[in-house]
C-alpha cells in the first residue's frame, strides 16, 4: 500500500453560526453599518477557533468549513468567478462583494439562490460564460488553514469539488456548459493545492455531492479528469473526496482509478456503496471514510448498525475510518443545552457536540478499543421506541380513495369566479408581512409569562388589524392577516401538534444569516384543537375582501423538521396531513374563502436518484391531496413554491391540484415559467419581488415581470405576488414595493384588456 498521512476518525464540516447564532447577529450588524469590517472578522475568527476547540480529539478536523455567508459562493470568490455586473464591487473589501453577491445592490441583482441538493439549506448560483477567465483569488482556504496553524491545530482544509462547482453554477449564455470549462479551472485548484501543501497542509477534502444524484457519461468522464489531473500533481496534500446525500454508485469506480488517498462514502443514504466497493482493487491502497454517523438528522447512532456497516469495508480500503455521513452544518450545536425536554427524547438526541463524541467512539471501536461499557450505554439509548397513538393509525387505515380527490379545476374555478369576484391578475402576498422588534418583545414577554394570554392576544389582533388596513390601503385583492403570532413556519405548527418537541437553541444555518430551528418530530402526530381559525376568523371579520388563511403543507413540515427514523417519511407525511386536514374543515366551516398550503419543500425531498422519485411524488403529493380533499368547489386552494429547481417536479406540482400555485420568478427573471408554464394549467402566481434583496423594485420592474409572464399564460391564470413571505423585510421597503406591485398590476390588467 503507498503510504501517505493517516487521517483518523473525522467529521465532514461543523456548524458556523455559534452556538447562540453569533455570526448572525454579527453579519446583521454589519449590513446596518452599526460595526466594523475588522469586529466583523474577529467575530468570525472566535466561532473558528471554538469549533476547532469543539472537534477536539478528531483524528483529523475539517478546516475552511466557516463561511460569512455560503460556500458556494465563497468557492466563486476563490477562483474569481465574479459576474461582470459585480466588477465595481470588486475592488473593494471584499466582503462587500460578497454580500453584494449574495444580497444585491441598487440596480444590481443579487446571484440566484437554490436549494442545496435535498436538504433545507439554500446556495448561491455562481454564473459561468464562455467569457468566464478564472484565476486563484480570495485566499480564503490559506487563510484559515494559516490561523488554526498558528493555534497549533493542523487543519484539513474542505473545498467545494471543481467538478460539483461547475455542474451547480448556471450559464449565462444558452446552449452553453458550465462543465466545459473545467480545462480552465483544473489550473486554478493546482494553484490552490500547491499553496496549500507549502503551508504545510496534509490532506486536502473535496466535496463531489453532485455524484449521489444521476449523471451522464460525460459528467463521469470529466471526474476523471479532474482527480487524475490533480492527482498526478508534484506538489499537493493528500486528496480526500468526499460524497455525501447518497451513494456515490457508478462515481466509486471512477474514483478509484484515479491517484487520490482517500475517499470518503455516506453509508446512511447510500448503503449500496458498501457492496460496490468490495469489488474495487483501485481501493486497496487508499482510505476509505465510512460515513456512518447522521450529520442531518439529531438521533443517536446505532453503534452496532454502525460498526457493521464499517466494518464491512475493512477489506476492500487500506486504511477504514469513522466519519460522518456529511457536514453537520446541518444540526445544531449541542442537545445538552436543551434543558425543557422530556427525558425520554433528550437521551434520545445527539447534536454536533454528541456526534463528534460518537465519532471518536465509533473510531476507538474499530480500531479494537475495549468500549464496551460505552457502546452498551450507547446501544440502549439508541433503541428506544417512539410513541404510538392508535387512534391516528385507526383513522387513517379507514380512508379511501375520495378522501384524497375533489372535482375538476374548470370546474372549481368557475365556482370560485363567481364567489370570490376577483379582477384579472389579482393581488396578493404570500402570507406574512414584517415581523417588527415589537412583536417579537411581545412573543417572547407571553412565553416569559410577563404577559398573560388576553393580553398577548389583545396584542397580536391590535397588529392583525393593522396589517389588513394597510393592505386595504395598498390595494390588494386579496389579504392576508399577516402572521405576526408566528415564530417559524413550521415550527409554529410543530408548537400546536402533538407528536413534536421544539427546541430552545436548536438553531441551523438556512442561508446567510437567516437561522431557523427544526422542531423534532419524535412520535405519532395529531392535532388535539384548532390552531390558525381563531387568527384567520378573526382578519376576516375585518374586510369584505378576500382572507386567506394559511397553513404549511405535510412535506414541508417534514422537510424542516428533525423526523423519526423508525418508520417510512410517507406514513409519517399521511399523519401530519391528517392532522392538517382538520385544519382545512375548520377554517372552511368558519368561512375562510381561501385556504393556502404551502409546500416550498416539495423538490427538496425529491431522491436524487430518478428511480426513486415517482414514489416519493406520488406519497407526497397524497399527502398534499388528503390536506384538502373533500373541501367545497367555492373554497380556493392555494400552494406557494420557492427557491428549487421547479422543472424536476412540474408533474408532482400539478399533481397537488391546486387552484393556485404561486412560485419563486424574481431572480430568475421568470424563467422558471420555461418549465411551469404550461405544466399548471391552473392558476399561477410567478413572483416579481425578491424578498431576500432589500432593494424596493419599482412599478417598471414588476410590470416588465408580469408582462413577460402575460404572455405565456394568460391574463385568466395569472397572480401577481411577492416570492415569498415578508417576514424578514423592513416594513417601509415592503409598503413601496407592493404599492408598485399593485400599480403594476394595474397597468398589464388594462394593457391586457384594451
Amino acid at each position: 500500500m503507498t503510504e501517505h498521512p493517516r487521517l483518523g476518525s473525522t467529521v465532514l464540516g461543523y456548524p458556523r453560526i455559534g452556538p447562540d447564532r453569533e455570526l448572525k447577529r454579527a453579519v446583521e450588524r454589519y449590513w446596518r453599518r452599526e460595526s466594523s469590517a475588522d469586529e466583523l472578522r474577529a467575530t468570525a475568527v472566535e466561532l473558528r477557533r471554538a469549533a476547532r476547540a469543539e472537534m477536539t480529539g478528531l483524528g483529523s478536523v475539517p478546516g475552511n468549513t466557516f463561511s460569512f455567508y455560503d460556500q458556494m459562493l465563497d468557492a466563486a470568490l476563490a477562483v474569481g468567478a465574479v459576474p461582470p455586473r459585480f466588477a465595481e464591487f470588486a475592488a473593494g473589501d471584499p466582503l462587500d462583494l460578497m454580500f453584494t453577491m449574495a444580497r444585491g445592490a441598487e440596480g444590481v441583482p443579487a446571484l440566484e439562490m437554490t436549494k442545496w441538493f435535498d436538504t433545507n439549506y439554500h446556495y448561491l448560483v455562481p454564473e459561468l460564460s464562455p467569457d468566464t477567465r478564472f484565476r486563484a483569488w480570495l485566499r480564503t482556504a490559506l487563510d484559515d488553514f494559516r490561523e488554526a496553524l498558528a493555534d497549533g491545530v493542523v487543519t484539513r482544509p474542505v473545498l467545494i469539488g471543481p467538478v460539483t462547482f461547475l455542474l451547480l453554477s448556471k450559464s449565462t449564455v444558452p446552449g452553453f456548459a458550465p462543465l466545459d470549462l473545467l480545462d480552465d479551472l483544473l489550473p486554478v485548484y493546482a494553484q490552490l493545492l500547491g499553496e496549500l501543501a507549502e503551508a504545510g497542509a496534509e490532506w486536502v477534502q473535496l466535496d463531489e455531492p453532485a455524484f449521489a444524484a444521476d449523471r451522464t457519461p460525460a459528467e463521469f468522464d470529466a471526474l476523471h479528469r479532474a482527480y487524475a489531473h490533480l492527482g498526478g500533481l508534484s506538489v499537493r496534500p493528500a486528496l480526500l473526496v468526499a460524497g455525501y446525500f447518497g451513494a456515490f454508485g457508478p462515481a466509486l469506480p471512477v474514483l478509484a482509478s484515479t491517484p487520490v488517498e482517500g475517499v470518503a462514502l455516506d453509508l446512511v443514504a447510500g448503503t449500496d456503496d458498501v457492496a460496490a466497493a468490495a469489488g474495487l482493487t483501485g481501493l486497496r491502497d487508499k482510505t476509505l471514510l465510512a460515513g456512518v454517523v447522521e450529520g442531518r438528522n439529531v438521533w443517536r447512532t446505532d453503534p452496532d448498525t454502525a460498526l457493521s456497516r464499517a466494518a464491512m469495508l475493512l477489506g476492500s480500503a487500506g486504511r477504514v475510518e469513522i466519519a460522518t455521513s456529511c457536514s453537520l452544518l446541518h444540526v445544531p450545536y449541542d442537545a445538552a443545552r436543551e434543558t425543557a425536554l422530556p427525558d425520554e427524547l433528550q437521551e434520545r438526541l445527539a447534536f454536533a457536540r454528541e456526534k463528534v463524541a460518537e465519532v471518536i467512539l465509533l473510531g476507538r471501536a474499530l480500531a479494537g478499543e475495549d468500549v464496551a461499557g460505552e457502546l452498551a450505554a450507547a446501544r440502549a439509548v439508541a433503541g428506544r421506541p417512539a410513541r404510538r397513538d392508535d387512534r391516528v393509525r385507526a383513522r387513517l387505515d379507514a380512508l379511501g380513495p375520495d378522501h384524497y380527490r375533489r372535482p375538476a379545476g374548470d370546474v372549481r374555478a368557475k365556482a370560485q369566479q363567481v364567489a370570490l369576484t376577483l379582477p384579472p391578475v389579482p393581488t396578493t402576498t404570500i402570507g406574512s408581512f414584517p415581523q417588527t422588534g415589537a412583536i417579537r418583545s411581545d412573543r417572547a414577554a407571553f412565553r416569559a409569562g410577563r404577559i398573560d394570554a388576553a393580553e398577548y392576544e389583545r396584542r397580536m389582533r391590535a397588529e392583525i388589524a393593522r396589517v389588513v388596513r394597510l393592505q386595504e390601503e395598498i390595494g390588494l385583492d386579496v389579504l392576508v392577516h399577516g402572521e405576526p403570532e408566528r415564530n417559524d413556519m413550521v415550527q409554529y405548527f410543530a408548537e400546536h401538534l402533538d407528536g413534536f418537541a421544539t427546541t430552545e437553541h436548536g438553531w441551523v444555518q438556512s442561508y446567510g444569516s437567516r437561522c431557523v430551528r427544526p422542531p423534532i418530530l419524535h412520535s405519532d402526530v395529531s392535532r388535539p384543537e384548532p390552531i390558525t381559525v381563531g387568527w384567520s376568523t378573526y382578519a376576516q371579520s375585518l374586510t369584505d375582501r378576500p382572507m386567506k388563511a394559511m397553513l404549511t403543507g405535510p412535506v414541508t413540515i417534514l422537510a424542516w423538521s428533525f423526523v423519526r427514523d423508525d418508520q417510512p417519511l410517507s406514513d409519517t407525511a399521511r399523519q401530519v396531513g391528517l392532522a392538517l386536514r382538520d385544519e382545512v374543515r375548520d377554517l372552511e366551516a368558519a368561512g375562510l374563502p381561501i385556504i393556502q398550503v404551502d409546500e416550498p419543500a416539495l423538490r427538496e425531498l425529491l431522491p436524487l436518484r430518478a428511480a426513486a422519485q415517482p414514489a416519493y411524488s406520488a406519497w407526497a403529493t397524497d399527502a398534499f391531496r388528503l390536506v384538502t380533499g373533500g373541501v367545497a368547489d367555492t373554497t380556493q386552494v392555494h400552494t406557494h413554491l420557492c427557491y428549487s429547481e421547479f422543472g424536476d417536479v412540474v408533474g408532482a406540482i400539478d399533481a397537488l391540484d391546486a387552484d393556485v400555485t404561486t412560485v419563486e420568478a424574481a431572480r430568475s427573471r421568470m424563467e422558471v415559467l420555461d418549465v411551469l408554464g404550461a405544466g399548471v394549467p391552473r392558476g399561477l402566481g410567478p413572483g416579481v419581488y425578491d424578498v431576500h434583496s432589500p432593494e424596493v423594485a419599482d412599478e417598471a420592474q414588476i410590470g416588465a415581470l408580469l408582462r413577460a409572464a402575460l404572455d405565456r399564460i394568460g391574463p385568466d391564470r395569472l397572480w401577481a405576488n411577492p416570492d415569498c413571505g415578508l417576514k424578514t423585510r423592513g416594513e417601509p421597503e415592503v409598503v413601496a414595493t407592493l404599492r408598485n406591485l399593485v400599480a403594476a398590476a394595474a397597468g398589464v390588467r388594462s394593457g391586457s384588456s384594451g
